[in-house]
């Protein structure tokens, strides 16, 4: 839930598994399908495009390169937080107070962890902040699928 950089090793982060991210995919889908939003083609259109434009801009800022079954294991195992605040959308609404506190937050955590794995695959600790902000845009962009 919480990468740390001194607890990761390289088995984890080079398995490039789709069972979870294909799972959170349709349970965010599934909770989004509760608040009566039908959200299943936006969540994987825009799960591709960005995974496919994340994927070219990792590649074009590394020396070493990322394959594109890593980096869509990464954002999907990320997207875990997302998912959780669309459970939490379905008692609560998250268009006042409540979501301006638990939107940034998760869209925060997910880009902290994935930036993280991207950071040591990459080899890139100098470019942490760079490599942050599209992550971050990536994410916002669900968590505006979750509350719209």
């Amino acid at each position: 839930m919480w990468p740390r950089r001194s607890k990761l090793d390289a088995a984890v982060i080079n398995d490039s598994d789709f069972a979870g991210p294909i799972l959170f995919a349709l349970l965010l889908g599934t909770l989004l399908l509760f608040n009566g939003k039908v959200q299943f083609g936006y969540i994987y259109g825009v799960f591709v495009v960005g995974l496919l434009g994340l994927w070219s801009l990792l590649n074009l800022m590394s020396d070493r390169g990322i394959d594109i079954y890593r980096t869509a294991s990464v954002m999907g195992y990320c997207l875990l937080p997302i998912v959780a605040l669309a459970a939490l959308s379905i008692p609560l609404e998250l268009r006042g107070w409540v979501g301006a506190l638990f939107i940034p937050l998760a869209v925060c955590w997910c880009t902290a962890a994935s930036s993280l794995f991207f950071v040591i695959s990459l080899e890139a600790d100098d470019r942490r902040w760079l490599v942050a902000y599209p992550v971050a845009l990536f994410y916002t962009c669900f968590a505006l699928i979750t509350i719209f």
